[in-house]
């Protein structure tokens, strides 16, 4: 009996569910039907039926809808004419690698002739746009929502100002609801009522927004005969009153953009200066081969990426640690070569190194050409960081940055925890005395060497991602790095981080006003004018050698 009882239970359940389940299989169905007969239209219709397709697409609530629209305004949406399919596809030197537009599953890759592009008018474009910022509106990262509401902001109609009204009063980030605010309130600005363009131009006064400025410069601007463009001297004097507060932020925050730009400078200053920092102040060597070394991390990072072409972020950070032996090998060959023959006598090794910098530079050429060669930079060091419309820092000046204190720190570390370290400083404080210690000298100055090369290896991968790559490359900086040793102090590598990062700030603060060759003259003549009153530098060196 219990069995039989159990056995009808769940038959019961069944049916429930069975029940319970068909209006929802019905309404997928439904919908699926529904997005199949918009994809019709977009391939086979009409322009006006293409148009009908791309106002449904927004409201079919189907997940491709918006990877669709945005391929179909990309001109990425193609159909195929084996099977009149529609699909996305991604150009390729063969053809084109193509995905099912419906699932987004990839399917190989096809010929150019097997594909017809959907065309589209003008209108169609902009009614698209449209679409892709509703679609947009109501997606899950508020990035993307923040993002569509500026490209709707461009093109605000009354149905745009509904959606956005519609969407503020359930949005829960407060960024998009500030940039839903700002749609309005410029709308604002040019209300019939006085009244409401008051409150509106009282609140942009306190938005970072271009748009703002824009329309606020509008309303003080006077026409060819010098009469106001804007007849209410009331909305005039407020217009006056918030752009002046607007500009006062604007200057702040184009202050804080030279200060970043300075600091990127002087940390590609400092990576540059820092290892000839090394070999000048223990060895006293005047390196002019160290512009030459920084080439050659840059041509090693070019040589990663050929070898890993698919995998540039890969690429890039496996070509910090090969291009510092590639460039320290070098450097030790050259210490070992041509340089020890030559200690005490300063006039001679840069006559020396001058001549190892030209035969590098036409080795060089041999093996690559004479041609620059573009180093690409990985996705994630591409882009900038816009954090207003008044303020945007660039990533890969900022990983440069980053970069040059991870090394200026790695760099401090050896110095001051390892053994040779210990024997670099005792040299450096006083060769003879270390000599008679037993510190065998000959061996400290070739890694010393090594390693001042080694790390002008590692700014020439961070010059690459700022820079073309090509044999005079090295030149660019060779004098910059001397300027910064010298005005730093000599075989300090405090004085180096401080030279690099005031004489970056300088350049930038200067180069509005006096331009960028004037700019760097002004710069030169002010260390002339330093090194007189403190010939040894800001920081200068310690120890008995610095005496003599």
């Amino acid at each position: 009996m219990k069995a039989k009882f159990f056995k009808r239970c769940s038959w019961l359940v069944a049916m429930i569910l069975l029940i319970f389940s068909i209006p929802t299989i019905g309404q997928d169905v439904l919908q699926t039907n529904t997005f199949n007969d918009i994809l019709s239209k977009l391939k086979l219709g009409s322009m006006q039926e293409r148009e009908q397709a791309i106002d449904q697409l927004a409201g079919s609530g189907h997940a491709r809808a918006l990877p669709i629209a945005q391929a179909l305004l990309d001109g990425k949406l193609l159909l195929l004419k084996a099977d009149e399919k529609l699909i996305i596809g991604l150009e390729n030197n063969q053809g084109y690698d193509i995905s099912d537009a419906v699932t987004g599953e990839k399917s190989g890759t096809v010929a150019r002739e097997a594909v017809t592009k959907i065309n589209l008018t003008n209108k169609l474009r902009g009614s698209l746009r449209k679409i892709i910022g509703q679609l947009e509106l109501s997606a899950v990262d508020p990035a993307v929502r923040l993002a569509a509401v500026k490209a709707m902001a461009k093109e605000a109609d009354t149905n745009t100002l509904e959606l956005l009204k519609s969407r503020s009063a359930v949005e829960p980030d407060a960024d998009v609801k500030k940039a839903i605010a700002l749609v309005f309130l410029l709308q604002d600005m040019n209300s019939a009522d006085k009244a409401v363009r008051i409150k509106a131009i009282d609140a942009l006064k306190d938005h970072n927004s271009l748009d703002a400025v824009n329309q606020l410069k509008v309303m003080v601007e006077k026409d060819a005969d010098g009469q106001p463009l804007e007849a209410d001297a009331d909305i005039r004097n407020l217009a006056e009153t918030a752009l002046a507060k607007i500009s006062t932020r604007l200057k702040i925050y184009s202050s804080i953009e030279t200060v970043f730009f300075g600091l990127s400078l002087g940390a590609v200053l400092v990576l540059a200066a820092i290892g000839l920092a090394i070999t000048f102040g223990v060895m006293g060597i005047i390196n002019m081969a160290h512009g030459e070394l920084m080439m050659l991390g840059a041509y090693t990072t070019y040589v990663m990426q050929q070898l890993l072409p698919n995998h540039l972020g890969v690429a890039l950070i496996v070509s910090i640690p090969v291009a510092f032996l590639v460039a320290a090998l070098v450097g030790v060959a050259i210490e070992r070569g041509i340089i020890r023959f030559l200690y005490g006598r300063p006039l001679e090794t840069l006559l020396a190194t001058f001549g190892v910098s030209l035969f590098l530079q036409q080795t060089v050429r041999s093996i690559f050409s004479p041609l620059n060669r573009s180093v690409a930079t990985p996705e994630w060091m591409s882009g900038s960081w816009q954090i207003n419309d008044f303020l945007s820092l660039t990533w890969n000046r900022f990983y440069i940055l980053v970069f040059c204190l991870l090394v200026f720190i790695a760099l401090l570390q050896i110095l001051k925890h390892t053994k040779l370290g210990l024997e670099v400083r005792a040299v450096a404080q006083n060769r003879n005395m270390a000599k008679a210690m037993g510190i065998p000298t000959a061996r400290v100055d070739a890694m010393t060497f090594g390693l001042g090369s080694g790390i002008a290896g590692v700014a020439g991968v961070a010059l690459s991602q700022i820079t073309n790559v090509g044999p005079n490359l090295g030149q660019a900086y060779i004098v910059d790095s001397f300027m910064v040793v010298v005005f730093g102090g000599v075989g300090n590598l405090l004085g180096t981080l401080v030279a690099g990062f005031t004489l970056g700030i300088a350049n930038k603060f200067l180069e509005p006003f006096a331009g960028a060759v004037l700019a760097k003259i002004l710069v030169l003549v002010f260390i002339i004018l330093f090194i007189q009153k403190r010939p040894r530098g800001l920081f200068p060196q310690k120890g008995r050698s610095a005496e003599a």
